[in-house]
């Protein structure tokens, strides 16, 4: 016997899976939600410019330094495979096109040289210093500060912490000197009670220790507020609930603040490891007398000294651009890292 056959409207008809067709109607297995999120992704530029030109003409400011400062210069790098010579033409920058291309024997004379090798050496040395030693105390502070629950308190403690981060490094180190040098403090106390000998801001062996302390001392305080920052996003219900549940202090901090500071914390280290190679050109080039260049020179003081106080400009470019390589390849890495361990890093995939 045959069955009679209701023809359905367009709108009506079903698909197999229960879920309408997609002409005219929602198609297979897509919700409303996802259509609204495809129309919000066809904005044309000029309605999305329309709509965030407030924050984008806020942003041109400093897109604008970032231009003049950081990507501008780069176009100089082109010296490196030149031997330039800035006194062929009136303007330095005419100069680049007249100066004669030399291929890599910049970059040559740059990896035959031990000087070199010695500075990446130090700057290595440096850097896993202060990643072990420095990087770890904004950390403690701002769980420290977290923990205290006078705000009073909270403030004074945020506010003499984040103080040396405005003194320039002349002053850092004379207050270093004025305690721990040869006519400090504790030098001159010592010698009161019959005891001499001690001046550690000439010691090449402490050096690396003495860097590393006075970059805690000035910088730490910026770290701080970077992390009470993430920490002020967490809410007090999940210490509550926690603190219902019989979570002591510790629990909690184990559960709750240092998972809501893991983001920030592989942000902060992927920058810092792109940063590996700069650990502070002012500060070790005003002690490098005090030690010698054995113990202070790094790559940006290597350049310094080897490539632009002796104008020799392309040489201390191709030493520069090494530099930029490596560095750039360490954050990739480093970002990678993050990606592998969930976090999102500089950039997300």
């Amino acid at each position: 016997m045959s069955h009679s056959t209701v023809p359905r409207s367009r709108a009506e008809a079903q698909t197999t899976d229960g879920t309408t067709k997609a002409d005219g109607s929602p198609g297979r297995g897509r919700s409303a939600g996802e259509h609204k999120g495809r129309r919000a992704e066809k904005l044309s530029l000029r309605i999305r410019f329309r709509r965030d030109r407030t924050l984008v003409l806020m942003t041109v400011p400093a897109v604008l330094l970032v231009l003049v400062f950081n990507y501008v210069p780069i176009l100089g790098n082109v010296v490196a495979f030149q031997d330039y010579d800035p006194y062929l033409s009136e303007n330095g920058f005419v100069a680049m096109f007249e100066s004669p291309w030399v291929g890599l024997e910049q970059f040559e004379r740059v990896f035959s040289d031990s000087e070199f090798w010695h500075a990446v050496q130090n700057t290595f040395v440096l850097f896993f210093l202060q990643l072990v030693l420095f990087f770890p105390v904004p950390i403690l502070l701002a769980l420290l500060i977290n923990s205290v629950i006078r705000p009073r308190v909270r403030a004074v403690a945020q506010a003499v912490l984040y103080l040396p981060h405005f003194f320039s490094w002349v002053l850092v180190v004379t207050v270093f000197q004025q305690i721990f040098g040869g006519a400090g403090i504790i030098a001159q106390t010592l010698r009161d009670h019959g005891r001499g000998g001690f001046d550690i801001m000439t010691d090449p062996e402490i050096f690396k220790y003495l860097v590393t302390v006075e970059g805690i001392w000035k910088d730490a305080g910026w770290g701080v507020i970077v992390f009470l920052a993430a920490l002020s996003s967490v809410s007090n219900d999940l210490y509550e609930a926690s603190a219902m549940d019989g979570a002591g202090r510790w629990r909690r901090m184990w559960h709750i603040t240092l998972p809501a500071l893991r983001p920030v914390i592989a942000l902060l280290l992927v920058l810092r490891v792109g940063d590996a190679l700069t650990v502070g050109f002012e500060q070790l080039l005003l002690q490098r007398d005090a030690v010698g260049p054995e113990a202070s020179d790094v790559l940006d003081t290597y350049v310094w000294w080897n490539g632009i106080r002796n104008q020799d400009f392309s040489y201390a470019a191709a030493a520069g651009l090494i530099k930029g390589i490596v560095g750039l390849t360490l954050v990739l890495v480093a970002n990678k890292v993050a990606h592998l361990m969930g976090e999102q890093g500089v950039y997300k995939k």
